[in-house]
């Protein structure tokens, strides 16, 4: 082997090794129950796809059936459920919230930005940008808020 490819070999794998774990491990797929007419819900698979997350997209009539299947109670309910890595996902919760759930592994049903406010992901329309937070519901269907936006 020539001294430059061995050279350029070594500290390509020096350079991963000193990367973190966590840089090194690939993001859960995210599985999305929406409505096949909802365009929002749309730009929000895209939002996930940009942050790091393969999505697999499954159109359904009605989101309610999914929320009550895996316990998120109604009142929590926005345009679309998503799963991802033991957790749900319900409405338009950002992506940096999501990693940040996931890594921080929080006995929880999971995550939830109920209604539709402008500005979160795929509800950014316009210059509006509503405040909401991101609530996180514990598995007896309480919320604590996890994060409120805009960010101060």
């Amino acid at each position: 082997m020539k001294r430059r490819a061995f050279t350029a070999l070594t500290l390509g794998a020096a350079a991963t090794w000193t990367r973190p774990a966590s840089a090194l491990q690939a993001l859960p797929r995210v599985e999305v129950y929406k409505n096949p007419n909802c365009g929002c819900c749309g730009a929000w698979v895209d939002h996930m796809q940009a942050a790091g997350f393969s999505v697999k997209v499954t159109l359904v009539d009605d989101t309610a059936v999914m929320r009550r299947r895996v316990g998120l109670p109604d009142r929590f309910g926005s345009c679309h459920t998503a799963l991802v890595g033991g957790y749900v996902l319900e409405g338009h919760v950002p992506a940096t919230e999501v990693k940040r759930l996931l890594a921080q592994r929080p006995d929880a049903i999971g995550l939830a930005v109920p209604g539709m406010p402008a500005g979160s992901p795929g509800m950014e329309v316009g210059t509006r940008k509503d405040p909401y937070q991101v609530l996180l519901i514990d598995k007896r269907g309480r919320d604590t808020v996890f994060a409120a936006y805009p960010k101060a």
